[in-house]
């Protein structure tokens, strides 16, 4: 018997550069790094796969791999028996032909994979570790759903995106402790699509300092001409956010308040007084960069760059940086 776990994959769709194939594909044929292709230390048993367009994978890696394609969530965690036979799972609710609300969020069903997740779990008396690719939820009831029945369920439960992992022009990581005084992360695109993508670009940064994370007090969103609004009665730091701006090449003439019809705004007030800041400024920019203020008055500030070649080597793990980026 092979001691090598068993993790099953359930995703929503396993297109050619989705979010299946740069993550899943890794653990089938291996994950690059500097030093050459390491290979994967589990094995995935099982697929269950929402949709399947014309240019789909999972029927090719499933022949190839020798993995079962289940017809239902409960099949692919049960290995197609009655009880749990999976040691972990892998929930991709990204991609795909979903509905989109009039907020612009697009309807993944991550809380209905997980609920029947979290049914086999609790039926055959045992939690796994699933990891789910990106934020929860489109919507907080069931965010904080999924998190407190993987809780109830004693289930160990990780979520993110791939932002904190980018590369970063100059380098720049926070020793833990460090004393900051504020923060503004800056990005582009819809609220939900790369609000999310952006507020880790924040966390990943701030909860290394001094202190640690506390948790969250309460968050405010500004959209249009009440972000300038804001900037002009001081509610934000307009300083940092253009340090940040500064590290971005090729950017259009002007600044971000003429080129930015419509920015938006998050304002993350903390538990211990902290505040951080994310900016949307879709039309002005098109990537991801950060600054944060010490409480010497110091701004330090850093480009992350997110990689436009395929297949998203952001997904993985690379110490070397591509010479276009300095």
């Amino acid at each position: 018997m092979s001691d090598r776990k068993k993790i099953a994959a359930i995703v929503t769709i396993y297109r050619p550069h989705s979010h299946a194939d740069v993550i899943v594909t890794k653990f089938l044929k291996g994950f690059p790094t500097d030093e050459g292709v390491m290979d994967p230390r589990v094995d995935i048993a099982s697929f269950y796969v929402d949709q399947f367009p014309s240019n789909e994978l999972s029927r090719r890696f499933a022949t190839e791999h020798g993995i079962p394609i289940y017809d239902s969530i409960a099949e692919a965690m049960c290995l197609g028996g009655t009880e749990l036979a999976v040691d972990g799972v892998l929930l991709i609710g990204e991609h795909g032909e979903y509905a989109w609300n009039e907020k612009e969020q697009h309807l993944y069903p991550r809380k209905y994979f997980l609920e029947q997740i979290c049914g086999v779990m609790a039926t055959s008396k045992r939690g796994v570790p699933v990891f789910n690719d990106k934020h929860l939820s489109y919507n907080w009831h069931d965010a904080k759903w999924m998190y407190e029945r993987m809780k109830a369920l004693k289930a160990p439960f990780m979520a993110g995106s791939s932002l904190p992992t980018c590369w970063r022009s100059p380098w720049l990581e926070h020793p833990k402790g460090t004393p900051l005084r504020e923060a503004v992360a800056v990005s582009y695109s819809g609220l939900d699509v790369y609000g999310f993508h952006v507020l880790e670009t924040l966390q990943c940064m701030v909860e290394r300092r001094a202190g640690g994370e506390t948790g969250v007090k309460a968050v405010t969103c500004l959209e249009g001409d009440d972000v300038w609004k804001a900037a002009d009665a001081g509610q934000w730091p307009v300083d940092l956010a253009e340090a940040a701006l500064d590290r971005i090449p090729d950017k259009p003439a002007g600044g971000m308040k003429a080129n930015t019809p419509n920015p938006a705004l998050f304002i993350i007030e903390y538990l211990d007084g902290f505040k951080g800041y994310t900016l949307l400024l879709t039309d002005y920019i098109e990537q991801f960069a950060y600054a944060g203020r010490l409480a010497s008055g110091e701004v330090q500030s850093t480009y992350f760059y997110l990689p436009t070649a395929q297949p998203h080597p952001h997904f993985t793990y690379w110490r070397s940086m591509p010479r276009k980026c300095f």
